[in-house]
């Protein structure tokens, strides 16, 4: 949500300024691209200690659990 809301304004304070709309449409571009790349970020680091617990989870699992077949 955060993201959404910086790119509006973001576009709007590029619009106040009167540059022209090709220049516009770059810094929203490339706005848009830096905030998606961010909240990739986000969403992992986000995510990162349940993946850590998934990955020993399946260590354990593999490790002590299963027994080989013969």
């Amino acid at each position: 949500m955060f993201e959404l809301i910086f790119i509006l304004v973001f576009t709007a304070t590029l619009l106040v300024t009167g540059v022209t709309m090709l220049t516009v449409f770059a810094g929203i571009a490339f706005a848009m691209v830096v905030m998606v790349l961010l909240g990739m970020i986000g969403a992992v680091l986000k995510i990162l200690p349940w993946l850590i617990v998934i990955a020993l989870g399946v260590w354990f699992f593999k490790s002590f659990v299963v027994q080989p077949r013969s």
